[in-house]
């Protein structure tokens, strides 16, 4: 045993000294240390080991998992660095003596919102992806349980490209993509947990509380045993951050051929406390959160076995909650470049944490 063990360090430190991108060095963590990696293969081998020596045989495997999880956290801040040094490198050269304006713009309400999500849902443990404004018809309907001529698409006015492609309709768009490329990580005994914001297009009548631009948030997680209580529970805990404070709530059935069950979770109008406006179409209640547990067509389309699997997902509507958290009673205000109106947040601050460009 300590012999293959020792083979095993050497095989894997001239692998790990090769390697020069994040990729490579995932590749070899589930090598050796996957469901079905090296290491798990040392360990199934321990049932040929006396019973006076498994010990002993247990604490060189275990020494060379640490071993090998080290010098992957190691190899990861060398290429970081690199990383780093090559982009500072790169960089256009500046004219320091250019006069620096005094004058400081602000972030716009949209992005804050969108930044304070992200950093609440990081703290739960989930990664942030970007993802392409730009699909396919697979990727926005196909591979979401929405076939061809489909009623579900009459809901969702898209503009179409001379290209055969659109312009995406809503974050799920993206997930297909994000299920294939995580695999990984329900290979190595971790659930899939992922938000994904971005911009979406659909052909809206604009009024008060609809645009033809908007933003969304997508999340999904997925693993095995996920339940509706999963669902319920980021959703509350989110919302209580975001919030400061009890919301109001109500879950009602909603279809989404992506999901099955589907919700719609509502929240109390927060510009007028429930009582009718037009930004709440006067019913005193916000559509947020479409939501609910992911259908097995989308799952199998995503190259995971449904039997085994199961996972919810749900899609947040961002220029929304920014008009509920900042009291904006029109979502014109948004997109309309007035800075007189949107000026009022050059003082808001917000923590950006990490994030994985696709």
């Amino acid at each position: 045993m300590l012999e293959k063990a020792q083979q095993l360090k050497q095989q894997f430190a001239e692998k790990v000294s090769t390697a020069t991108s994040p990729a490579e060095l995932e590749q070899l963590r589930i090598e050796f240390l996957g469901k079905k990696g090296s290491v798990a293969s040392l360990m199934s081998e321990l049932r040929n080991v006396p019973n006076d020596k498994k010990k002993e045989a247990g604490q060189i495997i275990n020494e060379v998992k640490q071993f090998i999880e080290k010098n992957i956290a190691e190899k990861g801040v060398e290429i970081a660095k690199l990383e780093e040094e090559r982009l500072i490198n790169a960089a256009e050269d500046y004219d320091v003596t250019f006069p620096i304006s005094e004058e400081k713009g602000s972030y716009h309400p949209i992005t804050l919102v969108q930044r304070e999500l992200e950093d609440i849902f990081a703290g739960m443990g989930f990664s942030i992806e970007d993802y392409d404004e730009i699909v396919d018809d697979y990727h926005c309907f196909e591979a979401l349980n929405i076939p061809k001529h489909h009623p579900a698409r009459d809901m969702q006015d898209t503009y179409y490209l001379s290209t055969n492609q659109l312009l995406k309709t809503h974050t799920s768009a993206a997930q297909n993509a994000i299920l294939k490329k995580y695999t990984s990580e329900l290979e190595a005994d971790r659930p899939i947990r992922v938000i994904f914001p971005g911009r979406c297009f659909r052909n809206e009548k604009i009024d008060a509380c609809h645009e033809n631009t908007f933003f969304q948030m997508e999340g999904v997680m997925v693993d095995k045993d996920i339940s509706i209580s999963n669902l319920i529970y980021f959703m509350k805990t989110m919302l209580s951050e975001v919030f400061q404070q009890d919301i109001t709530v109500r879950l009602r059935p909603g279809f989404f051929p992506f999901v099955e069950p589907g919700f719609e979770l509502d929240i109390q109008c927060t510009i007028c406390g429930g009582k009718g406006c037009p930004s709440c179409k006067d019913s005193g209640w916000l559509e947020l959160c479409p939501c609910g547990m992911i259908h097995p067509n989308v799952l199998i389309a995503g190259g995971l076995d449904p039997e085994q699997y199961t996972g919810f997902a749900f899609g947040l509507g961002l220029t929304r909650l920014a008009m509920m958290r900042y009291g904006i009673k029109d979502i014109r205000v948004f997109n309309s470049c007035n800075l007189k109106s949107l000026s009022q947040f050059e003082n808001a601050t917000f923590t950006q944490p990490e994030k994985e460009v696709k």
